[in-house]
């Protein structure tokens, strides 16, 4: 049996939940380093001051604009690919693999270019205070470097997962965060860099990563490669396409980050500190839901493409129980220790009083989140961009930027902590109509 025939037993023959479990589980542990090894830039940034603290969270929403170009791509790419191979047409794979690519290469030049150029306005646009702006144009122009590798990386990290190979995605990731660790430890430490340490750090880790996603790419069914490139605009149009809910997820989130940091503004520099510190935590909680989810992706993509339409429905159910369950258990430990944790980044007492209350809030909201998630994951992974671009914009749009503008107004800084958990309700409940729908109309099995 080829290694092609094997992959298509795997994804379309193991148990539900071992399958999404076996992917689920490397995907989640390189989004926990990767969340950890940010932790780890708001840790050792802290250590310089409330306004260097607060410039992780204004150079937050420049990485939320680099990751929404590397999800569209990543994304689009991968949930093709997915389908194709679960078609057994592996060229076609190959097309959409090479597009992506070479996509996300030009794309991450263009945004270090465009972003070294205009690095002030932007960094003021992203709700940077006078006495923050120094740290943030420091630490965003190490990012902007590192564009071309972010994008990259986000694709290869992708395409892996959605052929079903996690596990190298995940040697690459955990490689690049253990680095980057270890690199902010040396430079603002050790050597005393300040700020620039822990943007060289990030820059470094992220090239260092996509080189090591580039040798685990090798062990891929498609291909990346010239002979598989096409002039084809309807090839790059499916990849966005594709990836738009991911792009609109991520864009929004950076959006969002934006509106935050302005409507932090009149509480000074630790409000934009407390709120950026707990974003970092809740992401963290977070990515434990979105991992089991991204194992969900490629189980339902490749099904569905092998028209097994009932391991798409199965797949769903196990992945918003398990992820509620063990999201669940991470939101209660960290609603109890939120003010300890709050503390650990910055011993601040203004900052650990707006940030433990906004750190609670978010615990409770955090079990909603897995049904938000499977929802949008199916949507994509089953070529269902319209829909899947709705739900994508619910968090971080259509709910939360209404909410971060009116809340204020209403109950100041309350209405800021309290934003964000009131977005992630209302954004699980509006989710309910799309999913009865969706499972309504999925047909039945294609040898039932």
């Amino acid at each position: 049996m080829t290694s092609s025939e094997l992959q298509y037993k795997k994804m379309t023959e193991t148990p539900i939940p071992k399958l999404i479990l076996s992917l689920g589980l490397p995907t989640t542990l390189s989004m926990l380093v990767t969340n950890i090894y940010n932790m780890a830039d708001t840790y050792f940034v802290g250590r310089l001051g409330t306004s260097a603290s607060g410039a992780t969270g204004i150079v937050f929403g420049l990485m939320a604009i680099l990751q929404a170009c590397g999800f569209m791509y990543g994304q689009g790419s991968g949930t093709v690919v997915s389908r194709r191979l679960g078609a057994g047409k592996k060229d076609e794979a190959s097309e959409y693999a090479t597009m992506g690519f070479l996509a996300s290469l030009i794309t991450g030049i263009l945004v270090l270019v465009l972003g070294l150029i205009f690095v002030k306005p932007l960094m003021y646009l992203l709700g940077s205070t006078d006495t923050i702006f120094p740290y943030a144009k420091t630490y965003a122009m190490c990012i902007l470097c590192a564009a071309p590798a972010m994008l990259v990386s986000c694709t290869y990290n992708n395409i892996l997962r959605y052929e079903g190979k996690a596990t190298y995605a995940m040697i690459g990731l955990i490689s690049g965060g253990i680095l980057n660790i270890f690199l902010d430890a040396l430079f603002i430490v050790g050597l005393g860099t300040g700020i620039i340490g822990a943007g060289i750090a990030t820059a470094i880790s992220q090239y260092v990563s996509t080189f090591i996603l580039h040798i685990m790419y090798r062990n891929c069914e498609s291909k990346i490669s010239r002979q598989y490139f096409r002039k084809d605009i309807h090839i790059f149009t499916k990849i966005v396409k594709g990836g738009f809910p991911s792009m609109v997820r991520q864009g929004l989130g950076s959006i969002s980050v934006m509106a935050l940091n302005h409507a932090c503004k009149p509480y000074e520099d630790a409000a934009i500190a407390a709120m950026s510190i707990v974003s970092r935590i809740v992401n963290f909680l977070f990515s434990v839901g979105l991992g089991v989810g991204q194992g969900y992706q490629p189980v339902a993509g490749f099904n569905y493409g092998a028209k097994k339409y009932s391991r798409v429905r199965k797949g769903f159910f196990f992945t918003w129980a398990f992820g509620t369950a063990l999201l669940g258990l991470f939101a209660i430990t960290a609603f109890f220790f939120a003010e300890p944790l709050v503390h650990l980044f910055r011993d601040d007492l203004k900052v650990m009083e707006i940030g433990t209350v906004a750190m609670r809030y978010q615990c409770l909201s955090l079990l909603f989140l897995p049904f938000s998630v499977c929802n949008n994951m199916m949507f994509q992974s089953t070529g269902k961009s319209l829909q899947a671009s709705i739900l994508s914009s619910f968090r971080s749009g259509l709910f939360f930027i209404p909410v971060i503008l009116i809340f204020p107004q209403i109950w100041g800084l309350f209405g800021i902590q309290i934003s964000q958990a009131v977005a992630d309700v209302l954004a699980s409940v509006f989710s309910i109509p799309f999913t009865v729908s969706y499972f309504k109309n999925l047909p039945p099995d294609a040898n039932s």
